[in-house]
């Protein structure tokens, strides 16, 4: 086999690792519904189903991508996939709730080692156009494993159960598993090993601390004693954190990186996309299957438009952000998304099903022609040294978005429902307020998305 060919299934092990990540953690959007009646549980409870795996893989990104520059990447890769089967096919098995979010954790730990190391393999590479190419080719199976995960998910429930949801997960993490440690290079430079255990906790705590806090938030009450402790935590061990690394000469996070304007506000406009799509992507399986009342496999197809759009769209926006550079694709991207929310803020009773593929459509276009460019330019503002920890902040920037989308949607969405509950609305008109109204905070989201683009790549004359 000659190299080009090597270099393109490897590629497309890699993609097979992120794919894999996402298409779990999105299938699971879909089974929160028969998650919570199969175990006795609320709204705001199941969402820690998604929340604690989004949690542990976001808090955990950067150390995984320092050891994918510390250590062999077969190794590293490979131990992702092994890890991620065994959580994996403990969830088949899981029947309380306390379960279930364990194995989770299991499986978010494998998906955290994958994430964090996929583009820097990739980038590692590829130079040039054919670099873009393949993190537009990434770009768009991971959104493809994000947004296909219902349809799949759908499917797999209505046959079987919602545990069958995580048995695609184990046979495609077992393959990965052993081709990861045949195909991908072992290749790393000779250092010592030097790691700040130290920072990494003070980086630990403060994350968690701060992700805790904005999920419970709207539980426990903003002003509560432990949203304040925990703002506290945030504060100390964020500062003791900065201060450490700052000093130290093997930091866990290279703060001279955030002085590349592209880098910085790139990562800012990637988590903002994140949660400007999480924002619907969290909410229209619950308006499919409760106010529309189609069934589970119906309504993951309703969502798989998405998918094909953004798959058609990321590979060639990746190789013209390769050749031309990023500046045009991330604005028309979050343009793009803005457009698809305003058509979901107009969804009612009697939304036809065309209305929903084609904001589906718009939506999926905005994402394959945002992503991307951006990671492109991200990876490529720092050097060779740095790609592993740049692969796993731009995977926080992205998992930070879903887990904000996730936690803010929901918050939202129940306060708006109870407030017009509360005031003698029907349930059904409730929903749909409520559902108008956080479509309009994505809306929001889209836009500081393109704010932080323009900030970012307006100068962009390099082919980034």
């Amino acid at each position: 086999m000659n190299t080009r060919k090597l270099k393109w299934l490897i590629c497309s092990l890699v993609i097979a690792g992120n794919f894999l990540g996402m298409l779990d953690s999105t299938s699971v959007n879909l089974a929160l519904y028969p998650i919570a009646e199969d175990l006795g549980i609320t709204l705001p409870q199941v969402q820690w189903v998604v929340i604690s795996y989004m949690l542990v893989l976001t808090v955990l990104l950067p150390f995984f991508g320092k050891l994918g520059d510390l250590f062999p990447k077969n190794k590293v890769y490979g131990s992702g996939f092994i890890i991620f089967a065994i959580g994996a096919l403990l969830c088949c098995t899981a029947d309380t709730f306390n379960v279930l979010i364990i194995y989770r954790i299991i499986e978010a730990l494998g998906a955290s080692v994958m994430l964090a190391n996929g583009p820097a393999v990739i980038a590692s590479m590829f130079k040039g156009a054919r670099r873009g190419k393949a993190l537009g080719i990434n770009g768009s199976l991971v959104a493809v494993g994000g947004m296909t995960g219902p349809a799949i998910g759908g499917f797999l429930i209505d046959t079987l159960s919602w545990h069958a949801i995580f048995l695609p997960s184990v046979l495609v993490a077992i393959f990965g598993a052993i081709f990861s440690y045949k195909l991908i290079p072992s290749y790393h430079k000779k250092r010592t090993l030097k790691f700040d255990y130290k920072g990494f906790l003070y980086f630990t705590v403060a994350l968690f601390a701060l992700l805790l806090a904005i999920s419970e938030g709207h539980t426990w009450g903003w002003n509560s004693v432990r949203i304040i402790l925990l703002g506290i935590i945030t504060l100390i061990f964020g500062g003791l954190f900065y201060m450490r690394d700052k000093k130290i000469n093997y930091p866990l996070i290279n703060f001279k990186m955030f002085k590349i304007k592209s880098f910085t506000f790139g990562n800012i406009a990637v988590m903002h996309s994140y949660m400007c799509m999480f924002t619907n992507a969290v909410l229209l399986p619950f308006f499919l299957l409760e106010i529309l009342k189609y069934k589970a496999f119906v309504a993951g197809l309703l969502i798989l438009p998405y998918s094909v759009a953004s798959a058609a769209i990321a590979p060639f926006a990746g190789s013209y952000a390769g050749r031309h550079g990023s500046k045009v694709l991330t604005l028309v991207g979050p343009s793009i998304y803005i457009i698809a929310l305003i058509i979901f803020t107009t969804f009612n009773t009697h939304t036809p099903m065309w209305e929903i593929v084609l904001a589906s459509v718009i939506m999926g276009i905005g994402n394959g022609s945002f992503q991307s460019p951006s990671n492109n330019a991200i990876i490529t503002s720092v050097n060779n040294d740095e790609l592993g920890i740049a692969s796993g902040i731009l995977s926080l920037a992205r998992n930070l978005g879903n887990i904000l989308g996730v936690a803010i949607t929901i918050s939202l969405f129940s306060s708006f429902r109870n407030h017009f509950l509360d005031n003698g609305l029907v349930y059904q008109s409730a929903f749909l307020k409520s559902y108008h109204l956080t479509m309009c905070v994505g809306i929001f989201f889209g836009v500081v998305c393109l704010v932080c683009s323009y900030i970012a790549y307006h100068t962009d004359k390099a082919k980034i």
